[in-house]
């Protein structure tokens, strides 16, 4: 394959080709994920939930700490916690 305005084809068509294996892998699996929540759910647990102790496990402390504050402050605006006591 030709170099075609300063691109090595040869070199293009090798990343191309590596994408398409690591998308194939990918889909594949996003397949095996999917199996592994319909077990979870089949035997009682809760997918949905799941996918949240998922996205807290990969956040550090701090972020959960950030958005646990963001939560208790947007909650308490909308009215769906208990105003403070004046000591707090």
């Amino acid at each position: 394959m030709a170099d075609v305005g300063g691109i090595a084809g040869e070199r293009l068509k090798s990343l191309i080709e590596r994408i398409e294996r690591l998308e194939e892998e990918k889909r594949a699996l996003g397949a095996d994920i999917k199996e592994v929540y319909a077990e979870a759910k089949g035997a009682g647990f809760e997918p949905r939930i799941m996918r949240r102790i998922l996205k807290i496990r990969r956040m550090d402390k701090d972020e959960i700490d950030e958005e646990d504050a963001l939560l208790e402050v947007y909650k308490r605006a909308l009215g769906m916690l208990p105003e403070r006591a004046a000591a707090d």
